[in-house]
């Protein structure tokens, strides 16, 4: 009677753990930014995957566990072994197997998401620019538009190609057809965009969490990285990786726009004159004094660490009005 007991508490438990995990699974896709890109849909599909079914293993686990330590612990002066149990060929076999078939399908699963994102590795990294497919990733439609539509209109437009460029402290962005540059991205969405990734000088990341993107830019290798947005609004590009001291200060916005207002804006951009844009990493620099060297009531002396002098401030046809922030004294 015991056991039977045990058998139905432990299916009752069982299928209660399968109705958390999927909730799980559910609650994972509001712990990230908003989805702007189809990559980003097909990244959070798969952290979905991965955290109901890590749900569903910890509780699987801890809840027999914590079951068998409240109703069948020994008494307390009971120090009489317990009775020789032999093992179970199967149900080792079975706890083997099922362990390894899962964790190759998540790899599987993890492989074709990544190549579909279009994700470079570092052996790609050597056949770079060599004519190739690459498998154009679409999300599921924010609202009642068919995913047929949606496939169509974004296979039917051409690429757009867009040049980055990454350096101490400012991104630059090139439109070769229009040849104008701003220091912040606009892109049209619905649009399959290829970017060309280069860095003047040391490791950059190319990070855009609303995108679920983030590519290091090599110095001296060219990394071309596709991908479509769907989702119009404003986002930040931030520098992922370390480098150097005013790395937190290279971000900008990235602004989403529908194809009408993308191509008003290269044509006003366009029409404007090249001028040095406002850097915020050649301001503070601007603002340091060196010990010694003789402080203004305008300067601020920043000591304690070395740095380079930022490259110069880029020349751009289209940079956003900022006002400067002073560092701290």
């Amino acid at each position: 009677m015991m056991k039977l007991r045990a058998i139905l508490t432990m299916s009752v438990y069982a299928i209660l753990v399968t109705f958390a995990s999927f909730w799980m699974a559910k609650q994972s896709y509001s712990w990230f930014p908003p989805e702007a890109s189809a990559e980003g849909k097909l990244l959070d599909d798969l952290f979905s995957l991965f955290t109901g079914l890590g749900t569903f293993i910890y509780l699987g686990v801890i809840g027999p566990f914590l079951y068998s330590l409240i109703f069948h612990r020994a008494s307390k002066y009971d120090l009489s072994d317990a009775p020789p149990i032999e093992g179970n060929t199967w149900l080792e076999i079975i706890w083997t197997a099922i362990p390894l078939a899962l964790v190759l399908t998540l790899a599987f699963v993890s492989y074709r998401t990544y190549e579909k994102m279009s994700i470079r590795g570092p052996m790609e990294l050597v056949h770079l620019h060599l004519p190739q497919v690459v498998e154009s990733a679409y999300a599921e439609p924010f609202d009642s538009t068919p995913q047929q539509e949606i496939q169509n209109a974004a296979q039917s437009a051409s690429v757009e190609q867009i040049d980055v460029t990454a350096r101490q402290w400012a991104w630059v962005f090139h439109y070769p057809e229009q040849d104008v540059t701003s220091t912040e991205l606009h892109l049209p969405v619905d649009r399959r965009i290829r970017f060309t990734l280069r860095s003047e000088d040391v490791l950059h990341g190319f990070y855009i969490p609303a995108f679920r993107l983030d590519q290091y830019l090599v110095p001296n290798q060219e990394i071309d990285f596709e991908l479509t947005p769907v989702k119009t609004g404003t986002y930040r590009l931030r520098d992922s990786m370390y480098s150097g001291t005013y790395f937190a200060a290279n971000q900008t916005d990235v602004v989403v726009q529908t194809p009408d207002e993308y191509q008003r804006w290269l044509a006003d951009a366009a029409t404007q004159t090249p001028s040095p844009a406002f850097n915020q990493a050649a301001y503070e620099y601007g603002q340091t004094s060196e010990p010694g060297a003789g402080s203004t009531k305008d300067k601020v002396a920043v000591r304690g660490w070395a740095t380079i002098p930022p490259a110069p401030p880029p020349v751009v046809n289209y940079a956003p009005k900022h006002e400067p922030v002073s560092p701290p004294a």
